[in-house]
């Protein structure tokens, strides 16, 4: 490819390629990552119920399906991609985004207009779903290609870094319009607000990708008559490349995605939810560790271009396993001490028949799993000891002291007299601190996995279908595994009372991941690709 070698781009528009994408990364992220951000306030918008727990699941829920629709956008826009050009692709998916999350906020509420709401709401989180499919690697391979090998990890980690960007972005804009609103107009109105911000962002994303080029490599191949007829067919027929893909999907894609999303998602609802630390508060100090975190992904993709792309992913793997539990176990013994010490000093025991709790449930057929759901609601851990018989029965043990009620709504006050409290607290300096420590632990363990992955992706695939073969796995990966890691946590945790349980799945992925990583995974060889065969 004689363009390719005869292209040298200037600082002046490297800057401009990695602001542009970036910008747009960020930008698409946060009308993605506002959902997330928002969860609760839109299970009462849109899923209301009368089982909290259920509401936050469907919430969740509408969260993966969004996820779930990434693979697809992956295969519609990387065909686009590698048929069409990178640049116009890319276009076409930020503004798809842009246009569906400011519908989100117009929306008229469940109470307003039924179940059209919530299928609304679903239908929206589609396109953002398709739309995502579509952008990452359009930006990921835009960046790549336009980066000499030497500097390519280091370049594409702003790329890697603009995904914690946007969920930086979207606390930081809730934070801001909470601050300037009363608690009443926020939760009539003003929570629409960041959605429609939307639009804004569109309008600067669009602006500043037209002033791009398309990319040099793209530019070759069409002049030399290399694009891919079928670039989806020949993604999984050209040699090599199903292994590829397999590597790329469970031993990269699945692993990092679960590592990210449990540092932010799972920390944020972890704090606000069990821990009972005040919404604001926690919304602060995640967002200042993924902000500080963002460095890591900038240091672990330059780190590539020095060791290769495999050993930070591996090495963060490993830390991973190693850390996670005990990352979260300080912070539950640091962001609520008081109630931390009720749960350790007056357990609560449930002994009952038919004693399961199903949380998709909208009421509980028995008094065992309305004691359960309550509990759950509380974010109070329990222990579940069955009893025979087929009676429908359920007796609580506080601390010892037996509780005698088939009425949940006395099971706060009994825990409350027993020193357990459910207000909202606010940590102090030393418990912040701490808990600011261990989010930026897990972060730094999500940038040394994702920050070199754009270079590592767009070198292990040809170039005729390489926004195809890298948007498939990425896609599925994360929008499966990392986009449902809510639901299935929180799932975990509503059947179990133990609000560290969710971190098994965690726990699994990566070492799913670290093996094939570690067995499998090989350096992409410089001009590997320079004369590679067609399929």
């Amino acid at each position: 490819m004689s363009e390719v070698a005869a292209y040298q781009p200037s600082a002046k528009d490297i800057r401009m390629v990695i602001a542009a994408s970036s910008a747009g990364t960020i930008f698409e992220w946060y009308d993605f990552f506002i959902y997330g951000t928002l969860a609760a306030i839109i299970g009462q918008a849109f899923f209301p119920s009368d089982n909290a727990t259920l509401e936050i699941l469907l919430v969740w829920a509408g969260f993966a399906v969004g996820f779930g629709f990434r693979p697809l956008g992956a295969v519609l826009f990387g065909f686009l991609g590698d048929r069409l050009g990178r640049k116009y692709t890319f276009l076409i998916t930020v503004t798809l985004m842009g246009i569906a999350t400011a519908g989100v906020g117009m929306i008229p509420s469940a109470d307003t207009i039924g179940i059209a709401a919530p299928i609304i709401v679903i239908g929206l989180r589609i396109l953002q779903g398709l739309a995502l499919g579509g952008e990452y690697g359009g930006a990921a391979i835009y960046v790549a290609e336009h980066s000499p090998v030497e500097k390519r990890g280091f370049y594409t980690s702003f790329i890697q870094a603009s995904v914690v960007g946007g969920f930086v972005l979207s606390l930081i804009v809730v934070l801001s319009c909470k601050a300037f609103l009363s608690d009443e107009l926020w939760n009539a109105w003003g929570w629409r607000l960041p959605f429609l911000l939307s639009l804004l962002l569109l309008a600067i994303s669009l602006w500043m990708r037209l002033k791009l080029s398309e990319s040099p490599v793209f530019r070759a191949m069409k002049a030399e008559g290399e694009i891919a007829r079928n670039p989806l067919k020949e993604s999984f027929t050209y040699p090599g490349n199903p292994r590829r893909i397999f590597i790329a999907l469970f031993g990269i894609s699945a692993g990092l995605t679960v590592i990210w999303y449990t540092a932010m998602f799972s920390g944020l609802s972890f704090l606000k939810g069990p821990m009972k630390v005040d919404d604001t508060a926690a919304e602060i100090i995640v967002g200042s560790a993924a902000a500080l975190g963002m460095v890591f992904f900038i240091i672990a993709g330059r780190l590539s271009d020095r060791i290769g792309r495999k050993k930070p992913i591996v090495w963060g793997y490993v830390v991973t396993l190693l850390l996670l539990f005990p990352c979260f176990w300080w912070m539950g013994s640091v962001a609520n001490p008081a109630l931390e010490a009720a749960a350790e000093r007056a357990p609560v025991v449930v002994t009952g028949s038919k004693c399961s709790f199903d949380p998709f449930a909208k009421a509980q057929a028995t008094a065992c799993g309305r004691t359960l759901g309550e509990l759950t609601k509380l974010g109070v851990p329990y222990k579940v000891v069955a009893s025979g018989g087929t009676f429908d029965s359920v007796t609580i043990h506080i601390g010892g002291r037996e509780v005698a009620s088939e009425d949940p709504a006395l099971l706060r006050p009994a825990l409350e007299a027993m020193g357990y409290s459910f207000e909202k607290q606010i940590p102090g300096p030393a418990g912040i601190a701490a808990i600011l420590i261990a989010l930026l632990v897990l972060s730094a363990l999500s940038g040394f996995t994702y920050g070199p992955v754009a270079a590592l992706l767009a070198e292990m695939f040809p170039p005729h279908v390489r926004y195809s073969s890298l948007s498939i796995p990425y896609h599925i990966g994360t929008g499966y595994f990392g986009g449902f890691l809510p639901l299935i946590a929180s799932y975990i945790v509503a059947r179990t009372g133990n609000a560290y349980a969710g971190l098994w799945y965690t726990w699994g992925v990566v070492f799913v991941a670290f093996l094939i990583a570690a067995f499998m995974l090989k350096d992409p060889v410089e001009g590997q690709w320079e004369k590679a065969p067609k399929a």
